[in-house]
């Protein structure tokens, strides 16, 4: 069977673009093996997939001497295991796998463009960003984007020749766990009362949730900006942020200072386990991101029954239904307020958008449905 190798640059990726996957694939048969930058939870992960790991630094900044070192050191472990598919993610994990892949003779190398960093940079770094995704595409024999903007963004862009990019059903690279873990009639209600009470949620709240990073290009300012003013207007309001903070494209001081002190906002951090129970608390989900090539967050919000609100200029576009199981918005505090004020007036249309929402996530993004995809499209094809 086809012995495959998965590049990324940090373990925090891996949960979200591999999951469940990886044991499916290994239980077909397959010898996957998995390589990202040292970490403690790496080889624990692996081997409850079933699957081999190794450990190289790959720095998410660009650093000739560091990457010439990974560089070399990916080399050298693809011709040692002689693999038949090199797949690399992220922009920086994908280029030097490619390069790595390319030089030592594998037929397959499949990049997988889950977002476009270099959308909001400018000067050099887009320079370099921008010329990282082509060299990645130009050494990729194929290239997989998440979103159907994607594709669009990579012709309009010049990145990828049209004959090399696929998309995996409408969306995705991993889809999600829509029968079991983000499945609402699988929460127990205790366990669910007893977080709601640990993080002071009072049963008349109205709960504005987010997950994932909290940077600058998640649109956190204009969410929390957004937020205070509607917490003058309303009594009950709740702000969930879960996730963590970054030091890459950190958020301003002031904003920080408010997430940690502010009385009605919520901030837990990471969460790695049961994250479908702080999903379960929230009314909605809020991600008024400046880039993003899909938005898992919003499938799995969608599985719980959550609508949600999103910006229509990114990937997070095809992850929703505009009117039918959210609403796109501008990046402005002012289109935010305007919109969830109406679904805290309006929830009878918010208990629709949220059910439509899993139909949604059910018809075209039950993990699955991906992985048969991949299968068919990248391993046998």
């Amino acid at each position: 069977m086809l012995k495959i190798l998965n590049v990324v640059c940090v373990f925090f990726s891996i949960p979200s673009f591999f999951g469940d996957q990886l044991s499916y694939f290994t239980k077909k048969g397959y010898n996957i093996h998995l390589s990202c930058s040292p970490s403690d939870k790496l080889l624990s992960f692996a081997k409850e997939h079933g699957c081999s790991a190794v450990e190289i630094r790959i720095d998410r900044k660009f650093s000739i001497w560091h990457d010439l070192i990974a560089l070399w050191k990916l080399y050298k472990y693809i011709r040692k295991e002689k693999f038949d598919i090199v797949s690399g993610h992220t922009p920086k994990g994908g280029l030097l796998s490619m390069i790595a892949a390319y030089i030592a003779g594998v037929h397959k190398r499949i990049f997988f463009r889950h977002g476009l960093v270099y959308e909001t940079k400018t000067g050099i770094s887009r320079f370099i960003l921008i010329n990282a995704e082509r060299i990645a595409s130009l050494l990729a024999t194929k290239v997989v984007c998440v979103s159907p903007y994607l594709i669009e963004k990579s012709l309009q862009d010049h990145l990828t020749s049209k004959r090399k990019m696929t998309l995996l059903n409408i969306g995705s690279c991993n889809g999600v766990d829509a029968l079991e873990k983000f499945n609402p009639n699988n929460i127990i209600i205790t366990k669910k009362d007893s977080l709601k009470q640990a993080l002071q949620i009072d049963n008349d709240s109205f709960v504005i949730g987010y997950t994932g990073r909290l940077v600058k290009d998640k649109g956190i300012v204009e969410l929390v900006e957004a937020f205070q003013t509607l917490d003058k207007q309303y009594n009950n309001l709740r702000l969930l942020l879960v996730g963590p903070l970054e030091e890459r494209d950190a958020l301003p001081n002031e904003i920080v200072q408010i997430i940690k002190n502010h009385p009605r906002i919520i901030f837990t951090g990471l969460i790695e386990d049961n994250i479908q129970y702080y999903y379960s608390l929230m009314d909605i989900l809020v991600l008024c991101t400046h880039r993003e090539g899909f938005g898992t967050s919003i499938l799995e919000a969608s599985s719980m029954e959550k609508p949600v609100l999103t910006t229509s200029h990114s990937g997070s576009r095809d992850a929703i239904i505009n009117e039918q199981t959210g609403y796109y918005i501008e990046m402005t505090a002012a289109s935010l307020i305007e919109k969830i004020s109406f679904y805290i007036n309006n929830p009878e249309i918010k208990f629709k958008h949220g059910v439509n929402g899993r139909s949604f996530v059910l018809k075209n993004f039950e993990q699955e449905i991906i992985w048969e995809e991949i299968e068919n499209r990248l391993y046998k094809n």
